[in-house]
């Protein structure tokens, strides 16, 4: 029986740019969307946060795609009523079975012409088969400086949020040790 091991060494995995699964999605903010003080809220922020980052994910996979994770999610500035919110969701970084996304979101009140960057965070996916099972997803090649930097940051994410899972002890952590330059 074949493994994942074994297909890594018999044949390289798919690779893909940030730029092929990159997506944008606009959202009008309207009074369903809003609380008592007629700010979106958090709760439907997140919702639009994992939809267009899900679809960022299985344009990625070319899978479905569950989200395992997100990451803290500030939430800085109150998007208001009648702002126009724009999501733009990238893959970061691919594991064997999981992608980390990044999520950017702008607000923009379009008659005062004002717009802020309001909220950014890290979602977590598992790729997975029509059964549930994880697959295989491909690798992501950084093309801009930009891109490496979030690539090389990916790592160090992925074991803060496998320490907080309880899933990797500290001391196991290397790459967060290289990052407060810990001796091994």
């Amino acid at each position: 029986m074949e493994t994942l091991t074994d297909k890594n060494t018999t044949m390289s995995r798919k690779q893909k740019a940030p730029r092929e699964s990159f997506v944008s999605m606009t959202e009008l903010v309207l009074p369903n969307d809003t609380n008592t003080l007629n700010n979106l809220m958090g709760g439907r922020l997140m919702h639009w946060m994992d939809v267009v980052s899900a679809i960022a994910g299985q344009k990625h996979c070319n899978s479905i795609v569950v989200t395992a994770s997100v990451d803290n999610i500030s939430f800085r500035t109150p998007i208001h009523l009648g702002d126009v919110v724009t999501l733009k969701a990238r893959v970061t970084r691919a594991f064997n079975s999981s992608v980390e996304i990044r999520i950017d979101v702008d607000a923009e009140n379009i008659p005062e012409g004002k717009k802020v960057a309001s909220h950014s965070a890290y979602f977590t996916f598992v790729a997975v088969d029509k059964n549930g099972q994880p697959v295989e997803v491909p690798e992501v090649i950084p093309e801009t400086d930009e891109e490496r930097a979030m690539y090389d940051g990916a790592l160090r994410r992925r074991q803060v949020r496998l320490i907080l899972s309880g899933r990797m002890k500290p001391a196991d952590a290397t790459e967060l040790k290289s990052l407060f330059d810990i001796k091994q």
